[in-house]
């Protein structure tokens, strides 16, 4: 996933940090390409964390009309939540395998698009690999949600 993810942005021209988690939010594989910002690591993985922790996609926090972070909402002011480690942005998504949510990956480089598209290229290439297994991941993550 972390190659996949990385090997997109060096084709579109973006420094990147990736961060595959496990579903405790733990990360498993963290790699920053040369001259990505240092910030990258801690934000890829709270968007990681985020994602695997509450099972939904990052930017869906932020989404108007509805986004639960937004002021007025029920969960506005849930980014302050785990010292500061709940990402409400775009970049983290959910690994979701046979409809079980397994992990997450987090992306912190690009802008939003990047990110996205990085992401996605890291589902994939799981995606890929397992299906020759019979497994299903879930690659949109949400996106169109």
């Amino acid at each position: 996933m972390a190659a996949a993810a990385l090997a997109k942005a060096a084709a579109i021209g973006v420094t990147e940090t990736v961060c595959v988690c496990d579903d405790g939010g733990y990360p498993i594989c963290l790699e920053r390409m040369d001259g990505a910002r240092i910030t990258g690591p801690q934000i890829a993985w709270n968007k990681a964390f985020t994602a695997a922790g509450h099972r939904r996609s990052t930017h869906l926090f932020n989404q108007p009309p509805n986004g639960p972070a937004l002021p007025g909402n029920e969960a506005f002011g849930i980014q302050w939540s785990f010292e500061g480690k709940f990402a409400v942005f775009v970049g983290g998504f959910p690994i979701v395998v046979n409809g079980e949510v397994v992990g997450g990956i987090g992306l912190s480089g690009g802008n939003g698009e990047q990110d996205i598209a990085c992401g996605l290229a890291g589902l994939k290439a799981l995606s890929d690999l397992l299906a020759r297994q019979g497994h299903s991941v879930l690659v949109e993550a949400d996106i169109k949600k």
